[in-house]
């Protein structure tokens, strides 16, 4: 993990090589996906199956793609009964939580008599992306599945794969909390293309959200516009702003808990005091070691992480800023009192004993969050992505007389004849 200074010149661009490692995409990666998507549009089940024995070593035609809710109602008596309790309290809160962005439809009439408004209307179809196996993501289906059902979609359709015919109970658990009726057992920019498509075993859906790996991602940039997706889910990253307050200890293991994702994963401290940074980096290589995922660590932490010492603790809100990362801590004093400088971030975790990690099991706001950079213009998986907004006009005869000759001008002014002359229709009437 290197370590920059402001006050030296040059770390701009580390920083910025840093920020810039998925900015494309490899072409054997471009190349196989765009292949599976033709083929699954093409050979539908027939290619699905094929991928599936393929890349996952199971045979839909023994098993079937399909577990049923019979299977998924059974799965709670198979895990430990404080884990079923803490993931039903998890949902508990990410229930209560996004239940507060619900939006509602409006209606209003303005001087001119005109009725205006907004019909808010929830999606009809949505593809839950999950991934599976002995690595499944309980706590990801639940952030995407509940926030869709208090939006009101009707057919939520969940794929997560089951490589060597490996169910996880503990995402079975997960999905009779949610209410999840079956699951479809495929994954990859195969299950990617059967949601775009439809096959004559996979619904087609009008939106698909959910992380994957990079053929995954690759396969939704590839398909939208075909169909909505959530985001450009690129590997988890995490800032730091500490001040002297801070412990080393708990700041180097809050950088691992992100570093551990996957070797493209990126861990950056921002401070203004170069002893806890020096100190931070010591705790770092040694607590690695004794984590199971040193290897990916090692990647992570040696490429793609970094310590930057500050000038300032402002200048450290203008580093992080420029970072926009997917997970802002502000392990720094009166933390709520530096709220106002953080304008790029997904997730904002405030004070000294807030780890990230509590934001992605238990505390109820999303963890599917902008990566890459992308906080400066998007935001968490919410409520509101399953939502569409349809604008409502109704003008009587006083509203167009007194409105109509403005915009016949404005028509003109852009050259459109027949849209003036539709206005100048009703003028005449």
């Amino acid at each position: 993990m290197e370590m920059l200074s402001t006050n030296l010149p040059g770390w701009r661009d580390t920083l910025a090589g840093i920020l810039d490692r998925m900015t494309g995409t490899p072409r054997e990666v471009d190349d196989a996906v765009r292949a599976i998507l033709h083929d699954v549009r093409s050979r539908g089940d027939a290619a699905l199956a094929e991928y599936t024995r393929k890349f996952d070593g199971f045979d839909p035609a023994a098993a079937g793609f399909v577990i049923t809710r019979q299977e998924i109602e059974q799965a709670p008596s198979r895990i430990d009964g404080a884990l079923f309790s803490a993931l039903s309290i998890a949902a508990s809160r990410i229930e209560s939580f996004h239940a507060r962005q619900m939006e509602r439809s409006w209606i209003t009439t303005d001087d001119s008599g005109m009725i205006l408004g907004q019909k808010v209307t929830p999606l009809g179809s949505v593809g839950v992306y999950v991934p599976g196996g002995r690595n499944a993501f309980p706590s990801t289906l639940l952030m995407n599945v509940i926030p869709a059902k208090i939006a009101g979609v009707e057919e939520i359709v969940v794929v997560s794969p089951t490589p060597g015919g490996v169910v996880s109970d503990v995402l079975l658990a997960a999905a009779h909390i949610a209410g999840v009726q079956r699951i479809f057992r495929i994954g990859g920019a195969q299950a990617v293309a059967a949601l775009t498509f439809g096959t004559g075993t996979i619904p087609r859906v009008d939106k698909i959200v959910g992380p994957g790996n990079i053929y995954v991602a690759h396969a939704k940039r590839l398909v939208q516009g075909r169909v909505g997706i959530d985001a450009f889910a690129g590997p988890s990253e995490i800032l730091i702003i500490a001040d002297d307050g801070a412990h080393p200890d708990t700041v180097a293991m809050d950088l691992l808990s992100q570093a551990e994702h996957d070797p493209l994963s990126s861990a950056i401290l921002v401070t203004p005091h170069e002893e806890l940074a020096r100190a931070v980096m010591e705790k770092i290589d040694a607590l690695a070691q004794s984590l199971p995922r040193r290897e990916v660590l090692e990647v992570s932490l040696g490429e793609h992480s970094l310590c930057v010492v500050t000038r300032d603790l402002d200048e450290a809100f203008a580093v992080a800023n420029t970072v926009a990362p997917e997970h802002l801590e502000l392990m720094v004093a009166n933390a709520f009192d530096h709220l106002g400088k953080v304008r790029n971030a997904g997730a904002i975790f405030l004070g000294y004993h807030t780890p990230e990690a509590i934001g992605d099991y238990i505390a109820g706001p999303n963890h599917t969050l902008p990566t890459g950079s992308t906080a400066r213009f998007s935001s968490p998986l919410g409520v509101h992505d399953f939502l569409k907004r349809s604008s409502i006009l109704y003008a009587p005869e006083r509203a167009v007389r007194e409105l109509g000759t403005l915009a016949v001008q404005i028509a003109r002014a852009e050259g459109l004849e027949a849209h003036a002359r539709s206005v100048e229709n009703r003028l005449k009437q």
